[in-house]
């Protein structure tokens, strides 16, 4: 059998063990640990510890729980909420003003907390029910709540950056850089698509229900998100300028996110206070599991020399580069509708890293495209997690209509990887700007 045929093997009974339900890192180590001792003996067995912590030996491994943390430190109070509201006092008067204001806030509060689902549910919580109030269609409520809450993984900071960074050994720093103007332009895509199809439906206040809000109203709601929306950007200056590490940034937001929400939101009791560290810690425990996972998984697919003659068998293929693009986005485009975008990006990065690179393309740009293509998948059955959540806010709206509701966001972000394929310089030229060429 060669290496090819080994690697479609694998991948079969790979595929296979996940769709049993098992969970990602233990489906992931007990392939790479079966084959392991399939062709290399029992033996095998003695230099598992090793690799599996081995993939935990990363000192930029320390920001993610630290982000996590600060993320749901955000998550636990009414800063959403509060977010939200700022941002309707504002843009009432606009027609499809609320849509516009829930992408907003999804788009502001996905940079505070990093997590998609916490942000559907942090918005979704309160702009659902008002914009069904407000006459909107169940599938336009829910459908923009849950298409803006993907924007988590883009806007950084972002935990897929950071383990496409650690998966790949590229700039954590630039991966950032090059997440923010995507980030933006699938913003402005969204809004724009929000207001056209506002403007189509008609969807205005209904009579009685408009409220009106003085200028010291909108003003007065701005001192409780302001200084969240400091910290952020003191965390990327900090980052971009080359002041502080990953980690580092990450362990200070996390203590001034933890100290605001006490200050501001009055959350001083223990109790709350360990829910918040006790989600963080368990979130970040299933990542670090996928993570040293995912690196004995690698090792496998390289000791049998599946990824090497994967890369060796593109590189002989008499095909257009962007043809291969296309094949690439759309198996990875099918790899999120089944998996989680951090064991999608640990999986498939390092193995098409050196074909991406083969052919000419980009790794800082290829992140930014392989994280849109997983934005997707949050908001697509079977595993489309953002569906659950806003159907778990609003149990009364079937799941179809909230697929329905979110397929137009879906073409916006196939729209944003066409234009990052035709100006590349949307992802590239921000970072190439800030920290210089890459090489």
């Amino acid at each position: 059998m060669s290496e090819l045929q080994l690697g479609a093997v694998i991948s079969v009974v790979t595929i296979a063990v996940l769709l049993t339900g098992a969970p990602v890192a233990f489906s992931l180590g007990a392939v790479a640990v079966l084959f392991l001792v399939i062709y290399d003996g029992m033996g095998a067995l003695s230099i598992v510890p090793d690799i599996f912590y081995g993939g935990l030996d990363e000192f930029a491994l320390l920001s993610i729980p630290m982000f996590i943390l600060m993320g749901a430190a955000i998550a636990s109070s009414r800063a959403g909420a509060d977010l939200y509201e700022a941002l309707d006092r504002w843009l009432y008067r606009v027609p499809g003003g609320l849509m516009i204001s829930n992408i907003g806030a999804c788009a502001i509060f996905a940079a505070l907390s990093g997590s998609s689902p916490a942000t559907c549910a942090a918005i979704g919580k309160m702009g659902i029910p008002e914009m069904r109030k407000r006459g909107y269609p169940a599938a336009i409520a829910t459908g923009s709540i849950a298409a803006g809450g993907t924007l988590g993984i883009l806007i950084p900071p972002s935990i897929t950056m950071i383990v496409y960074g650690i998966a790949t050994e590229t700039s954590i720093g630039r991966l950032f850089i090059a997440g923010l103007l995507p980030g933006l332009m699938l913003t402005l895509l969204f809004v724009a698509w929000g207001l056209f199809s506002a403007w189509r439906g008609g969807y205005k206040f209904r009579e009685g229900q408009a409220q009106h809000f003085t200028l010291a109203e909108r003003l007065a709601v701005l001192p409780k998100v302001g200084p969240f929306l400091v910290i952020i950007g003191g965390i990327l200056w900090v980052l971009y300028g080359g002041v502080a590490t990953p980690s580092e940034a990450a362990g200070v937001g996390a203590m001034f996110c933890i100290l605001l929400v006490v200050v501001i939101y009055r959350m001083t009791d223990f109790t709350a206070l360990w829910r918040v560290v006790s989600s963080a810690m368990r979130e970040s425990v299933m990542i670090m599991m996928i993570i040293a996972a995912a690196a004995l998984f690698s090792y496998m697919m390289s000791s049998l020399f599946i990824t090497q003659s994967l890369a060796m068998w593109v590189a002989d293929l008499e095909v257009n580069r962007w043809v291969l693009m296309f094949y690439i986005n759309l198996f990875l485009l099918v790899a999120g509708f089944f998996l989680p975008p951090v064991a999608v990006i640990l999986m498939t990065a390092p193995t098409l890293l050196p074909v991406i690179e083969g052919v000419g393309f980009d790794p800082i740009w290829f992140a930014v495209v392989l994280t849109i293509n997983m934005e997707i998948g949050l908001i697509t059955p079977p595993v489309g997690l953002n569906l659950y959540v806003i159907n778990g806010i609003a149990p009364d709206v079937r799941l179809q209509t909230i697929l329905w509701g979110a397929l137009p966001y879906m073409l916006c972000m196939v729209l944003g990887i066409v234009l990052l394929c035709l100006f590349p310089q949307i992802a590239l030229w921000l970072p190439t700007a800030m920290m210089g060429k890459s090489f």
